[in-house]
């Protein structure tokens, strides 16, 4: 792997750290349910920019990560996730030439399967959680897309010129 490449694999790594510390990071009670799937996002981005690299096998050891670090059953972001990245990767050069609204409106639906997968787990498991706990996170989640994706966007062009 070359200098840059290494480097990239770093930046990639580093996003998805701080996607999980932000996804544990405690919040007020009153925000606690619009919290962004932070590391959804990240892995819808790098998914949709680097399919060939950072994909389903990706998400399914960033899944399990995020499954111990908030406690879960074990497998239920990781399940989510993989779905989630599919879908990406098996559109990712439509959603690449999206514009921004229509991209916007195709990660909704990506974190709305989501969260649709999380709360089919939860009821077959028998947890009972509120409507909002599932709502919440996929608008704070749309509503934040465009930050991330510019963010991460910026972190990939500054890797690239020095590549």
């Amino acid at each position: 792997m070359s200098s840059s490449g290494r480097q990239g694999a770093v930046a990639v790594f580093g996003s998805i750290v701080v996607a999980l510390i932000l996804s544990i990071a405690p919040l007020p009670d009153s925000i606690e349910e619009f919290r962004p799937d932070w590391v959804a996002l990240a892995l819808i981005y790098w998914t949709m920019m680097q399919p060939q690299r950072y994909s389903v096998g990706t998400a399914w050891l960033v899944g399990l990560v995020l499954d111990v670090a908030q406690g879960t059953l074990l497998g239920q972001h990781a399940l989510a996730l993989v779905a989630v990245t599919f879908l990406t990767s098996r559109f990712h050069l439509l959603m690449r030439v999206f514009p921004m609204s229509q991209l916007t409106a195709t990660v909704f639906a990506l974190l709305a399967v989501y969260q649709f997968l999380l709360f089919w787990i939860n009821g077959v498991a028998g947890v009972d959680t509120r409507a909002i706990t599932y709502w919440g996170p996929v608008i704070a989640g749309t509503i934040i897309w465009p930050v991330v994706a510019g963010l991460l966007s910026g972190l990939r062009f500054r890797l690239l010129a020095r590549g």
